[in-house]
């Protein structure tokens, strides 16, 4: 524990480490835990799918849209404080929630919901800064690929974790579960985490304002899209998307500071990373959110099935992303980048070729090949892209990854969604009971489609990676 206030973050870099994994965790196990829920808790409130669906879809866009926003809070403000007061909201609004299970209707969960995306964005969107301020370059791959043990422990065990407590105790303590987390995070990360600043600044009001509005609509365009298709809501959406997208650049190069730096993207190595990064979260939540209808309705697997074989990808992502990491501070990350990816397409690729019926190990190594590309990709990818930003500017990109992050899991959601809703008949998609015969293999061809276009969107990943150059030390900006 830091004894002195003039120690070097250095000296505690892997404390630093471990108090930002604790709550790491938090994230991904709370999204998977409500991911594989929300329908129970429709049917509590007596509501459609369509309306318990807005629980996930809420908490997504309001951390989405404000994420940069906190990023240049971060390097003003100071990482620590906006990690801390993110911290605090996130552990409070869990429990609000929980409570909101005695409240008569689901508009109290779904404003809880959102609320809590609005303290998770603060908590997400500087961990990389704290981490890669904390620690030399030669240990940034291998720090970031400790890290993704947490986000991979808490996507593997989420939703074993969240069908278990909503069946042993009912869905209100799958929220209670982030409550002593974010207690002793809050205790451990106040001692243990310095204060790492980047300039002194001021916020570009008319940059957040327009750059919130637009990742708002244009996420929830996404969304409405691959449902309903093109109508007066989604056109409306989709202009007040675009028309916020071009003033907020037309504000970003007047404001003096803006609240992104645009030259950050005239840094090819960065550009280049998001891009991959992109891409490759768009091709995982192709995989992420069909597969388990597939398992569901054609191979018929119980749910405690369903959720064992789930967790296999991000297991093995948990086992090889701290290597990786490491390995990317001691030889080029483009190589690892591109192999990562390389084997995410791959596994896509085997996945579309899946027959009506398979063995449970025919699955298992499949997605065991995706997890061991992902672990092989993300941190090297990320080590890239931290690793060519100035130090001033660290929150900011912290920020604009896990804004591209986010992104990817919608455009993925959303075009694996548009290519099984443009391939199998609306009866057939509308249905939740078990598929058998011409149905199943209708199913399976759209299921297949929508596979073979994330192994394209990954294997363009692959390829882009090879021309990116690794920086080891933080530049400035011209």
């Amino acid at each position: 524990m830091r004894k002195e206030s003039t120690d070097s973050p250095y000296d505690y870099r892997y404390q630093i480490l471990a108090a930002v994994m604790l709550c790491g965790i938090m994230g991904p196990i709370d999204a998977s835990v409500v991911n594989v829920n929300y329908h129970i808790i429709g049917s509590h409130f007596g509501v459609a799918l369509t309306s318990a669906q807005w629980i996930v879809m809420i908490y997504l866009l309001t951390i989405s849209s404000l994420l940069p926003f906190y990023g240049r809070l971060g390097d003003i403000w100071g990482y620590k404080r906006v990690y801390l007061l993110g911290l605090f909201g996130f552990t409070i609004t869990s429990l609000l929630c929980s409570v909101s299970y005695f409240l008569p209707s689901i508009s109290w969960l779904i404003l809880f919901r959102a609320i809590q995306g609005i303290t998770a964005g603060m908590m997400m969107s500087v961990p990389y800064a704290i981490i890669v301020t904390s620690f030399p370059p030669e240990e940034r791959g291998r720090a970031l690929g400790i890290n993704a043990i947490s986000v991979s422990t808490g996507l593997a065990i989420g939703p074993s974790l969240g069908g278990f407590i909503a069946h042993l105790a009912g869905w209100p303590y799958i929220f209670l579960i982030n409550i002593p987390i974010g207690i002793i995070g809050l205790w451990w990360g106040n001692k243990i985490i310095p204060e790492l600043k980047g300039k002194p600044g001021t916020i570009d009001g008319g940059g957040a304002v327009t750059n919130c509005l637009f990742l708002f609509s244009f996420l929830f365009f996404l969304n409405r899209f691959s449902t309903q298709g093109i109508n007066a809501i989604t056109v409306f959406i989709a202009a007040v998307a675009v028309i916020a997208f071009l003033a907020f650049l037309t504000i970003e190069k007047r404001a003096t500071p803006p609240l992104i730096n645009l030259k950050l993207f005239h840094n090819l190595s960065f550009s280049l990373a998001n891009l991959c990064a992109l891409l490759n979260f768009m091709s995982q939540y192709i995989l992420v959110t069909l597969t388990p209808s597939y398992f569901n309705r054609v191979l018929q697997y119980e749910q405690n099935e369903v959720g064992l074989l789930l967790t296999i990808f991000p297991l093995t992502t948990l086992v090889v992303a701290p290597f990786s990491g490491s390995l990317s501070d001691r030889i080029s990350p483009r190589f690892l980048t591109s192999t990562g990816a390389a084997l995410c397409a791959l596994s896509l690729f085997s996945l579309s070729k899946l027959p009506v019926s398979i063995g449970t190990a025919g699955i298992a190594w499949r997605l065991a090949l995706f997890g061991l590309g992902t672990g092989i990709f993300q941190s090297p990818n990320m080590n890239v892209a931290m690793g060519s930003v100035p130090r001033e500017h660290l929150g900011v990109a912290s920020s604009i990854l896990a804004t591209v992050r986010n992104i990817g899991m919608v455009l993925g959601t959303a075009l694996g969604g548009g290519i099984l809703n443009a391939s199998v008949p609306t009866s057939i998609l509308q249905g939740s009971g078990k598929l058998g015969g011409g149905e199943a293999s209708i199913f399976m061809l759209g299921l297949k489609n929508a596979y073979f276009g994330g192994a394209i969107l990954t294997g363009i990943a692959a390829l882009i990676s090879l021309f990116i150059v690794n920086r080891k030390i933080q530049p400035t900006l011209g």
